[in-house]
């Protein structure tokens, strides 16, 4: 995929430019947001702006591909290229958008690493960037017509028909399509973006995993498509308020209409009959209920192990819904861990999940969603258990700080 000439230049490169990586990133998005002040106000999430969570993930993403293309030659890789494709699908991200980001990034490269970056430099780095781009592009134009969207156009009127409290901070809400048609198709573990105004006329997008299983329609609900919310609270000083789950929760009620995009994500429930290991930490339950909810209405024999872990009794959402939907199922057993149980609680199921003790059958694919901490342990674990990173998949909420991994 890497021409030999490129790829030497990229192995020489790669250790200065990966250092620098943070640096450059930050500049591109400062020169990104300068020239196209819109991108800011209507695409990209200012809370993980500000937070530096975004540059992050860009800088993970571009040095594990530079990476992969230099450790595997001949293999293109996918894992990667889906993870990012399905979250750009979701945003409607076009193919035009590229060619303004190519701009932008390599005028942050040339002035973070100066006279480093020859015309040399510049073509090797040139190469790797359109391989990525272009193979972006052409999964993101597949998963659009998959979806029944043209690229950008992925956001449509829904109506809410319903919202119910989960707990204090947790509320789902309920939305069918505004014109009428039926909502769209969706496999269980996947998420859609919501498009919110927000009192300063920014129109932010914020991606939410629905929490309802597909209904009798092939791959729809019955009452509507539901995606639950968790109201996101910062840390002064350091992170803001979520401002799209805030406004969701104070300002969105039945009746209103809120712009939805089509469902998309790549950690989806499969269709085998294999054992499951369904993880999950906080609000990461939420894909989790989804997928145990097609299960039980499909009346799966499927051996299915949920371990769940969340700060209290009172902060697990889904709880009820977890213990009903496990009895439903005849070969489901769950693991519950609370932080600060109430009353009498097993010592054992006091605090971090351990997944050491838990009885897994051989040949179970495990399904991971949570905080990033959460979500090292528990797959460090599976790895030691014997559990082959493939059938190791994981979700998380944000951007993806583990990009690149096996």
């Amino acid at each position: 995929m890497l021409s030999e000439k490129s790829a030497a230049t990229i192995r020489a490169t790669l250790p200065a430019v990966g250092a620098a990586i943070g640096e450059i990133t930050t500049t591109f998005y400062d020169r990104l947001f300068t020239a196209h002040p819109a991108l800011l106000r209507d695409l990209f999430n200012r809370g993980n702006q500000a937070a530096g969570e975004q540059q992050q993930a860009l800088a993970a993403s571009i040095a594990a591909f530079a990476g992969a293309l230099l450790d595997h030659p001949h293999t293109r890789p996918d894992a990667l290229l889906s993870r990012i494709a399905h979250k750009h699908a979701s945003l409607g991200v076009t193919r035009e958008q590229y060619a303004v980001v190519h701009t932008h990034l390599f005028a942050a490269i040339a002035e973070i690493l100066g006279d480093a970056v020859t015309d040399e430099v510049a073509a090797a780095w040139d190469e790797v960037y359109w391989l990525m781009a272009n193979a972006l592009v052409a999964i993101e134009a597949r998963l659009y017509a998959e979806a029944g969207t043209e690229p950008g156009a992925t956001l449509r009127d829904h109506v809410v028909v319903a919202r119910r409290a989960e707990t204090a901070d947790v509320t789902t809400f309920v939305v069918r399509p505004a014109d009428g048609t039926p909502p769209a198709p969706f496999r269980p573990g996947q998420y859609v973006s919501v498009q919110v105004e927000l009192p300063d006329g920014a129109r932010q997008i914020r991606q939410y995993s629905l929490s309802g299983a597909p209904g009798d329609a092939p791959g729809t609900s019955a009452e509507g498509i539901r995606f639950t919310v968790k109201r996101v609270t910062g840390t002064p000083g350091a992170t803001p308020d979520g401002e799209v789950s805030h406004h969701l929760h104070e300002r969105v009620a039945e009746g209103d209409v809120l712009s939805v995009g089509a469902p998309f994500g790549d950690v989806a429930l499969d269709d085998g009959d294999g054992p499951l290991l369904l993880a999950s930490a906080g609000i990461g339950c939420t894909p989790m209920i989804a997928m145990l909810d097609h299960l039980a209405a499909a009346g799966s024999p499927r051996p299915v192990t949920v371990v769940h872990a969340d700060r209290t009794p009172a902060a697990h959402a889904f709880r009820a819904d977890l213990g009903r939907l496990v009895a439903a199922l005849p070969a489901a057993t769950a693991h519950v861990w609370y932080e600060t149980p109430e009353g009498d609680w097993p010592a054992d199921r006091t605090g971090r999940a351990d997944l050491t003790g838990i009885p897994l059958e051989p040949g179970t694919t495990a399904y991971l969603c949570g905080p990033l901490p959460f979500l090292r342990h528990a797959r460090t674990q599976l790895l030691e258990r014997g559990v082959p990173a493939a059938d190791i998949h994981y979700e998380v909420f944000g951007p993806d700080l583990w990009l690149g991994q096996d």
